[in-house]
């Protein structure tokens, strides 16, 4: 089945319903500017209620140093969602690192990056680091599925359209943050019942 990474917790509740419909993976933004953003003294407290998801700390164009410090936390994966280099990246434990790709018309994963634990395609917005709700160009994705990457599929998904984005896109996982929230960092249980749901009875042939 297509893995489930549910991204941008702030809220212990919601950390322990999600790992009780199952999802696969958590994620914890780490960027200040967004709306979800969670302080390092909270993250200790939230990564406490994580005993079955694997923990992933989202940033952006982080340090060398603030990626070592995430992982001495405790965190299994870091997803890096700005425009780090692969110069930068293999540097890293790059069987760690999920790197995210902001994609436009024309996009294409390079090669290079085949060797991270995956990549994530997310929708492009000249303004924002994911989170927007908009749709990512699930041809693409498609395309890099068959390409033989280990793709995150994100970008506006929720529980209406990512039965239809698993059976055409065929993911290694999705991932969700906006599309089960009644307001950004706080999820709504029903809606992620309703995505997990819809994730399990996919069609996937």
């Amino acid at each position: 089945m297509v893995k489930i990474k549910v991204c941008g917790f702030t809220r212990e509740e919601d950390l322990v319903k999600a790992q009780e419909l199952g999802i696969d993976y958590v994620g914890f933004i780490l960027y200040p500017k967004s709306p979800r953003f969670v302080e390092w003294g909270r993250l200790e407290r939230l990564l406490k209620c994580v005993v079955k998801a694997k923990k992933v700390a989202v940033m952006v164009n982080p340090s060398k140093e603030e990626v070592l410090k995430a992982f001495d936390m405790g965190f299994d994966l870091v997803q890096l969602h700005g425009e780090e280099s692969y110069s930068f990246v293999k540097n890293l434990d790059l069987g760690r690192v999920i790197k995210a790709f902001r994609v436009k018309e024309g996009f294409k994963v390079g090669q290079e990056w085949k060797g991270v634990y995956a990549v994530l395609l997310d929708a492009y917005s000249p303004q924002s680091y994911g989170g927007t709700g908009r749709l990512t160009d699930w041809d693409l994705a498609k395309r890099t599925v068959e390409e033989g990457f280990r793709v995150f599929l994100a970008g506006g998904l929720n529980p209406q359209n990512v039965s239809r984005a698993v059976g055409y896109v065929k993911p290694y996982a999705v991932d969700v943050s906006s599309g089960v929230e009644s307001s950004p960092g706080v999820k709504d249980h029903k809606k992620l019942e309703e995505f997990i749901n819809a994730v399990k009875n996919a069609p996937m042939d």
